[in-house]
């Protein structure tokens, strides 16, 4: 690896912007980001088709997909988000790439990094462990207990903390009452550090946190409990993208970690304006598939931030659409003469999803990422129905062969960006909730409607009644367009429930649920911790 001033330099960031984390990572100071505003770069958004559980390789294409640029000679960046260490510990594992496709050092950016999402914990529970105390002594805000919406956080899968009662044991020990927890990665806190454009704006998003409401239905905030200026305190250095470098040496900005079934699913606002303004590309990573973080990104994110999409690249793979096929094993399909036939619902699937892209006002390059067991004939069946679509496709080998397999999709994605496109938002922030909610599900999902829950109604009236125009923020599954994970393929004729809505005031967006996604994910049977381990000379081994 190169010493990360060397990194720094190849963006043309000065040495004074750095504060370094060893040799190999550094923290860049917010006055980088107007420091080179004369250039402005291209964006091109990595999303993807619905995805089997086990990912389809989005983060390791997006890095190669950085390289290959790099090695055409165009100065490019990767923004990803940062791992957070339930799925590291859990199902999916690390998020820095994999093969020859990393961002490196890729152990310590897997394992806590530079602390960042420590201190949005840090942030959480302050405000938590506050609004406690207030009610410990008085309640002078008169804030109903049962309306107390604001969990706890941690870093960590564990089922077994997301109902809890606290403040047992008498009256000195606290009020009791009902309490939970989230992950880190799903508490508002890191929304807001995402969504954030500087330290004011970060204070002042902190204070309208609505934590719950008094007996007269009045929103009690952050700033109410006195709370927001410390948090901000807190956040101080975790406001600062993280540079590190690729596995060939190439800039990639890692900042922030939103979920993308339940929050935004993409690196923060300051991350990305600072690749945008540094280099000619930002290869910019968003969460599952075009339904989830690539809807969010042109929908929410790039309004807020004033971002330009020029590209998006869709990740497909013949096991992903295997998985999205009638009758098919997702592992391998047999080569016969009914096999496009029993692909038809896998690549109907995909077909959606380039739809979804296009809608969005931007050309789709399809990136076939292929594994190991891909056979030709399967291949070449994606490849014929990219053809009949007129959708632009190239084979990706990142994982295999680093930049060098990525080099006909990066040439691909620089035509793409060359072309005419207005990005075109689904709804307008002046709709009605209900109304942006419908386009989103009728449009994106495909599906024929929404329908309501008494409790998802109660909220919308809420919100209405405090006259919020609101982008939506939907927490749904990712392993359907629909809202029922065992509908695959492309589901049609459905009605999507809302089952309940939660204001999050100061990331500033309504979360609308469909399903039960929880913000507390657990264990599996064998978590992928049980792998990791380090020896007597401090190496560690299993995370990936």
């Amino acid at each position: 690896m190169s010493d990360i001033s060397t990194v720094a330099e190849k963006l043309n960031i000065d040495q004074g912007y750095l504060k370094r984390y060893g040799k190999f990572a550094a923290k860049l100071d917010l006055e980088a980001i107007p420091s080179a505003q004369k250039s402005r770069g291209k964006l091109i958004l990595v999303s993807s088709m619905t995805a089997t559980p086990a990912g389809e390789g989005k983060t390791v294409t997006s890095i190669g997909l950085s390289m290959a640029l790099n090695r055409l000679g165009r100065s490019a960046v990767v923004c990803l988000r940062q791992p957070s260490l339930g799925p590291v510990f859990g199902v999916k594992g690390g998020a820095a790439g994999g093969g020859k496709s990393t961002v490196e050092p890729m152990q310590e950016i897997n394992l806590r990094f530079t602390g960042d999402i420590d201190a949005i914990g840090a942030a959480h529970n302050l405000l938590s462990a506050m609004l406690d105390n207030h009610l410990f002594h008085g309640n002078a805000l008169a804030i109903d207990p049962r309306t107390i919406g604001w969990k706890r956080a941690m870093d960590m899968n564990e089922r077994f903390l997301r109902h809890t009662v606290i403040g047992l044991g008498g009256k000195n020990n606290g009020v009791p009452r009902e309490d939970g927890f989230v992950i880190t990665a799903a508490s508002e806190v890191m929304a807001i550090l995402c969504m954030a454009r500087g330290y004011d704006d970060l204070k002042q998003r902190l204070g309208r946190i609505i934590v719950g409401y008094s007996r007269e239905k009045k929103p009690a905030r952050a700033i109410d409990l006195k709370a927001s200026g410390a948090m901000a305190a807190i956040l101080k250095d975790a406001m600062k993208p993280n540079l590190v470098q690729t596995a060939e040496g190439s800039p990639a900005l890692i900042h922030g970690g939103p979920f993308a079934n339940i929050a935004l699913g993409t690196c923060s606002l300051t991350s990305i304006s600072l690749a945008l303004n540094h280099a000619e590309f930002a290869v910019v990573e968003t969460g599952f598939a075009t339904d989830l973080g690539a809807e969010k990104f042109f929908d929410v994110v790039s309004r807020i931030g004033g971002f330009q999409v020029d590209c998006v690249v869709t990740v497909s793979s013949v096991r992903s659409i295997a998985s999205h096929g009638r009758n098919i094993a997702p592992a391998l399909l047999e080569a016969d003469k009914d096999t496009k036939k029993k692909l038809r619902d896998g690549l109907d699937n995909l077909g959606k999803h380039i739809e979804n892209i296009r809608m969005f006002g931007v050309e789709p390059v399809i990136a076939i990422n292929r594994f190991a067991a891909d056979t030709e004939e399967e291949l070449q069946l994606v490849k014929d129905f990219c053809q009949s679509q007129g959708v632009s496709f190239a084979v990706s080998t990142a994982f295999t062969e680093g930049s060098a397999g990525s080099l006909e999709l990066a040439e691909r994605a620089i035509e793409a960006c060359a072309k005419p496109h207005t990005n075109k938002p689904v709804y307008s922030f002046k709709d009605s909730i209900q109304l942006k909610i419908e386009r989103i599900v009728t449009l994106v999902y495909g599906g024929d409607k929404a329908d309501y829950e008494p409790e998802a109604m109660a909220g919308i009236r809420q919100v209405e009644a405090f006259g919020l125009d609101l982008p939506i923020c939907m927490a749904k599954t990712q392993f359907s367009l629909s809202d029922d994970p065992k509908k695959l393929g492309r589901p049609r004729g459905f009605t999507a429930t809302v089952r309940r809505t939660d204001l999050a005031a100061g990331a500033g967006f309504l979360i609308a649920h469909l399903g039960d996604i929880v913000s507390m994910p657990g264990l599996p049977v064998h978590p992928a911790a049980e792998n990791i381990d380090i020896d007597q000379n401090g190496a560690i081994t299993g995370v990936y």
